[in-house]
């Protein structure tokens, strides 16, 4: 699924799943390399405040939030304004 991508490797925090679906050469446990994804992760959550159901911004359209999302992702990776 995440070769069309170029994911080769694999970088988690070692919980059982991946561990029994991942296999070993390429999948590295540890810390170092979760870091930044989920930085990234928490700057969606904390920015986009429509990807926090209960809030009063929440949209039932899927439409809509994958618009915002890709504002906000051209906006903040890219530095472009669309």
């Amino acid at each position: 699924m995440l070769a069309s991508f170029g994911l080769r490797h694999f970088y988690t925090d070692g919980w059982g799943a991946y561990l029994r679906l991942l296999d070993e050469k390429q999948h590295t446990v540890g810390k170092a390399n979760t870091q930044q994804i989920k930085r990234k992760h928490l700057t969606l959550r904390t920015r986009i405040k429509r990807l926090a159901r209960k809030t009063i911004c929440f949209s039932k359209s899927t439409w809509l939030h994958d618009i915002v999302i890709g504002l906000f992702i051209n906006r903040y990776e890219f530095g472009r304004a669309v």
